[in-house]
């Protein structure tokens, strides 16, 4: 899992829409999250700051036969120190994350 945070970076997330749409209230935990499905967005209050987070679909991953639906998720931190967006992200992860090995 990863330390450090940028206040700006982007990831791919291995899910459909509809999967992260049901994760995403679940993964800010205690803090007010208002989605916006429609514009594909969210805005994220942590403490006196926030994050904006947005996503996009990206083709299907493909690998033999298997097929894995993608997502790329851009997260934007504003008047959030490093030590809050690491506890936020690790969370976050925590909640996102795929069964496996």
């Amino acid at each position: 899992m990863q330390i450090h945070y940028d206040e700006h970076f982007d990831r791919e997330m291995g899910c459909t829409e509809a999967e992260w749409l049901r994760w995403l209230p679940l993964a800010t935990g205690s803090h007010v999250a208002l989605v916006d499905a429609a514009a594909r967005r969210a805005a994220v209050d942590i403490g006196a700051g926030s994050c904006a987070i947005s996503w996009s679909s990206l083709p299907d991953r493909q690998i033999a036969l298997m097929r894995i639906p993608r997502l790329a998720v851009s997260f934007r931190f504003a008047g959030v120190d490093a030590a809050q967006r690491a506890q936020f992200m690790r969370y976050f992860d925590l909640h996102t994350q795929r069964g496996g090995g």
